[in-house]
């Protein structure tokens, strides 16, 4: 099979634990380009990080944002795809996270908000190769005549899967809650995925679902893992990820996305 898209999530699958991404992992991208192939880049962080890390790696198609929600051209900023949370899903997350006392931030028009600047938004914020500028407002209900891109909250590492587990029960079958990292706990609306996202981008180009492949670690990459022709999950991917792929990758430390695209499509190419 010869591929023409390439989807890499980033933490976990090409950012290491240092907010880094190593030399042979940016020279496989290029030589993926250079043959070719679209690659793009899905993420659940927000679109100025995004569109940053895209210009760092000389990458020019458009890249998945805050988990599937907004995909965007780098170059030019065209947004062509936006999925919102609705305003009245959105103040009853705000509600029910207030209860329960977690620390509650929310993006809204690309930009961070919270109610207050706790060391979990702090943490949030400068996690991150771009810290996040956070605007602290008194109440986030008095910002919401526009309706939001994403809300997450941030615990604890050892309190996220039971956060999680509490969100999902709550809003079940109508927002799209992920745990995107041990202490991050997501909600989009359930058109934001990175499948769903990467299937509407892989139309845009296209390219054919068996000529796409995706690159991930995290629960919320499972779905972009599975919908690609050639699924890839990361060796340190979780076991939802694992099940969902057609293939296991060496682990972040020994470069596994760059082993996976040089032995699936830079190899290909040469076939």
């Amino acid at each position: 099979m010869i591929y023409g898209l390439l989807a890499v999530d980033l933490d976990g699958t090409i950012v290491d634990k240092d907010l880094r991404i190593s030399a042979r992992v940016r020279a496989t991208l290029l030589r993926a380009q250079d043959a070719g192939v679209h690659v793009t880049l899905a993420s659940g962080r927000p679109s100025g990080q995004m569109l940053a890390v895209a210009k760092d790696l000389s990458i020019h198609g458009p890249v998945i944002c805050y988990q599937g929600a907004v995909v965007q051209d780098p170059d030019t900023q065209e947004v062509y795809l936006h999925h919102v949370v609705a305003v009245h899903l959105a103040r009853e997350f705000i509600d029910f996270a207030r209860r329960h006392g977690w620390s509650l931030c929310m993006f809204l028009d690309d930009q961070l908000y919270a109610e207050r600047f706790t060391p979990e938004i702090r943490f949030f914020a400068e996690y991150s190769p771009i810290p996040e500028e956070v605007q602290v407002v008194e109440d986030l209900h008095r910002i919401l005549g526009l309706a939001p891109t994403k809300l997450l909250v941030i615990v604890e590492a050892e309190e996220g899967a039971s956060v999680d587990a509490i969100l999902q029960a709550r809003f079940a079958g109508r927002l799209k809650i992920v745990r995107s990292f041990p202490r991050f706990v997501e909600a989009t609306s359930l058109a934001a995925t990175k499948g769903q996202a990467l299937a509407a981008l892989a139309q845009m180009l296209n390219v054919s679902r068996e000529q796409t492949v995706a690159i991930g670690d995290n629960d919320n990459d499972a779905d972009m893992v599975a919908w690609a022709g050639l699924g890839v999950a990361m060796g340190n991917a979780s076991p939802k990820v694992k099940a969902a792929a057609d293939y296991i990758a060496p682990t972040i430390d020994a470069d596994g996305a760059a082993d996976a695209v040089e032995r699936f499509i830079l190899g290909a190419a040469h076939v």
